[in-house]
């Protein structure tokens, strides 16, 4: 709790939630009293030089002691903010609490075997990795199990791939395995993920890679999308082939081939 007292009349009173101290009494007991202080210059009375002197002496004492008080009382009360701005640093206490927490979740939702670990703090994400994952330039981290055969896929050519989806928390969110049947893009028509596509342009056919997708290169979210907030996505890939693509005309009638 913020704790401040009465301030005099001429200073800004504090938005914020306060109490009053005894010290306010003292504030205000200086309030009272500016009018004696300014009666002090009025002095068109006293007859004698020998009086002047030695009360106008008198009363640059008795104001300079009453701004002292009022400066010593107002430092104490209301100091510096400049220590506002400082950055809160970080507690490495903190960061393995979280740590520990994420694995402890991964675990109970059966996450395979090296996942990586998520330190979250707010917008603030710390991927931690084996030093055999690979970060691309992009922000896109991955990691390959097998490397496949042949040549990488190119726009316009269509890829077959099975592959299992996870968050965060090393839940599974999708998977054609479970669906019986592989998925078939097209790359090029932006019909994948931006990360996803990014990693599986990289591979080749019989390869298997683990992608790590940053916020930045994942889905669109919102109530109308799969995804509802802004997290890394962890995709497990196998890419099974690769083929060439041609359109085909008959009259009217136009579509795509691959073959």
């Amino acid at each position: 709790m913020l704790l401040t007292c009465s301030a005099p009349s001429f200073m800004s009173k504090p938005t914020f939630p306060h109490r009053t101290l005894s010290a306010g009494n003292v504030l205000g007991t200086f309030h009272t009293q500016k009018k004696q202080i300014v009666h002090c210059f009025s002095i068109h009375r006293l007859k004698d030089q020998s009086a002047k002197t030695s009360y106008l002496s008198y009363c640059d004492e008795n104001l300079r002691r009453r701004l002292l008080l009022f400066v010593s009382v107002t430092t104490a009360l209301f100091p510096a903010l400049s220590s506002s701005g400082k950055t809160k640093s970080k507690n490495p206490y903190d960061e393995k609490r979280l740590l520990e927490q994420n694995k402890r979740v991964q675990k109970e939702n059966n996450a395979p075997e090296d996942f990586p670990a998520f330190i979250r703090e707010g917008f603030q994400v710390n991927v931690v990795t084996p030093e055999n994952y690979i970060k691309s330039d992009s922000g896109l981290i991955y990691r390959d199990f097998e490397v496949g055969k042949g040549d990488c896929p190119k726009d316009g050519q269509q890829v077959t791939f099975h592959y299992v989806g996870y968050n965060e928390s090393g839940r599974r969110i999708d998977s054609t395995y479970l669906q019986g049947s592989p998925a078939k893009i097209r790359l090029g028509n932006n019909a994948l993920v931006p990360g996803f596509e990014q990693g599986i342009r990289e591979m080749r056919p019989g390869g298997k890679r683990r992608i790590i997708i940053p916020p930045e290169l994942g889905p669109p979210v919102g109530p109308s999308t799969f995804f509802s907030s802004k997290q890394f996505e962890v995709f497990d890939v196998e890419l099974l082939s690769v083929q060439d693509c041609q359109r085909r005309t008959i009259g009217f009638y136009s579509d795509v081939v691959c073959n």
